[in-house]
Order: structure tokens, then C-alpha cells, then sequence
């Protein structure tokens, strides 16, 4: 690992953050090498921001046959429903509709190095709706190089949560939810989630989250992937996202 090249990005995404300006991927287009710069990057980032352990996580991927990312995010970021977002330095305005999941008990190094996806639900006490507000750092937004977009915590903007509900199984592959977002009819999916069940992460998830020998609190929230692609948004519109049986959760931007 450069830890030249891992400085030069986190100091460029620190500058973007503080400035309010999103700079030129082009520049590090070649920088990072690899996940684990990328991810090194994250850490430095969160170091810029004064994060400590973080409190709440963003982990998914396109389907099961390929690796997964991982992002703790900033604690400044992530609101409670309804949200009121119209002040917020947005670049995007994407949208995902998501569900939340929050541990029940603390996870070491060798619990979840010892996690199969049969086992881990286990650790999980409750459920929420989330939408998760996808933005950049980058200027070139969602066409900025793979390993720059995870540097920047895989296009992170914010986070919504709903009411907390306790988490029991569920017949994902009929999960229905609604979102609707301005004037704009809504949109209605149905099982549409990458993995099939959104706990299905939660091994790889939590051996990221504990692979420098910390444990995971008790209390942790991992927002666990669209099940609605990324829709746009405009600033002004109100967005409301209803899992059936689940809950709901909204954000005025």
C-alpha cells in the first residue's frame, strides 16, 4: 500500500467536503491500486472528520457472486425521520430505498470471523426503513472511477432512518415497497432486492467492520442496499419510502 497515494485522495475528498466543491477525478483516476487503498482512504477520511468507531454502516453489492463494499459514515449524515434536508451541501440527489438493520449485542474479531448467513440474523434486534441519499465528492459523480467512488464512501450523501421495529424473518422475495418522490407518480417494486435478503451481507459486513481487532457495539446500524436502483431527485422534492410491514421513512430536500 502507497501511503502517498492514500494521503493524496483522503486529502483531496477532505478539501471537497470542507469546500463544498466536488474536485476532478481525472487527476487520481490511477492512483489507488486496489480495494484496500480505497478502504485506507475511508479511514483517513473519517480520521480528517474526527470520526471515531462508527455508528452506523452502508454495505452491499450487485448480486452474490461478487465482492461486496463496505462504508462507515459520517454520524453528521444520518437523520431520523421525517428529515428536513434542504440545507445540506448536495452535489446528487439520488435516492435508494432501503432497509436498516441494528445489532443486538457486540460482535469481536472471532465472532464474526466464525459468522456463516445462517447464523448471523441471530445478532440482529430490529429493522427500520432507510433512504440513503447518494452523492460525490468527484465531479464526475456515478462515472468516476469504482475504487475512487469506494474511497469516497461508495458515493455516500446521507441517511434517513424510520422507526426501529424488531427484526424477525421474512419472505423477502415478496417484500413490496412504494416510493414516491415530488409530483412524480409513484414507484412500486417487489423483491427486488441485489442479495434476496438484505441480512445476507452481514458475515462479510462485520469481518470488514472488525478486521483492524475492534469490536463492533451493540447498537451498530448497517443500511444494507437498494431495492429500488438509484432514482433522482430534484432539490425541493419530498421523498417517502414504505416497505409493507415494515415501515416507512421521508426526507424533505
Amino acid at each position: 500500500m502507497t501511503a502517498t497515494a492514500v494521503e493524496e485522495v483522503a486529502q483531496a475528498l477532505l478539501t471537497a467536503r470542507r469546500e463544498r466543491v466536488p474536485c476532478n477525478a481525472e487527476r487520481f483516476a490511477t492512483t489507488l491500486v486496489d480495494a484496500a487503498e480505497a478502504y485506507a482512504v475511508q479511514d483517513a477520511v473519517a480520521r480528517g472528520l474526527g470520526e471515531t468507531f462508527p455508528g452506523h454502516w452502508k454495505s452491499g453489492g450487485p448480486g452474490r457472486e461478487q465482492p461486496l463494499t463496505h462504508a462507515a459514515l459520517p454520524a453528521a449524515g444520518v437523520w431520523a425521520s421525517p428529515a428536513v434536508a434542504a440545507d445540506w451541501p448536495f452535489h446528487l440527489r439520488l435516492i435508494e430505498a432501503e432497509v436498516a438493520l441494528r445489532l443486538g449485542a457486540d460482535v469481536t474479531p472471532a465472532q464474526a470471523e466464525a459468522l456463516t448467513q445462517a447464523n448471523a440474523p441471530s445478532l440482529i434486534d430490529a429493522m427500520t426503513v432507510s433512504i440513503e441519499l447518494v452523492d460525490s465528492r468527484w465531479r464526475q459523480g456515478p462515472q468516476a472511477p469504482p475504487l475512487l467512488k469506494l474511497a469516497d464512501l461508495q458515493s455516500h450523501g446521507a441517511l434517513v432512518l424510520g422507526d426501529w421495529r424488531p427484526f424477525a424473518p421474512r419472505d423477502w422475495a415478496q417484500q413490496a415497497l412504494t416510493v414516491r418522490i415530488g409530483d412524480r407518480p409513484a414507484e412500486r417494486f417487489r423483491g427486488t432486492h441485489a442479495l434476496g435478503d438484505p441480512a445476507w451481507l452481514l458475515p462479510q459486513w462485520l469481518r470488514h467492520a472488525t478486521r483492524g481487532g475492534a469490536t463492533v457495539p451493540r447498537g451498530t446500524v448497517v443500511t444494507t442496499g437498494t431495492w429500488c436502483g438509484l432514482l433522482e431527485a430534484q432539490a425541493g422534492d419530498a421523498v417517502d419510502v414504505e416497505f409493507d410491514g415494515i415501515g416507512r421513512a421521508s426526507v424533505q430536500l
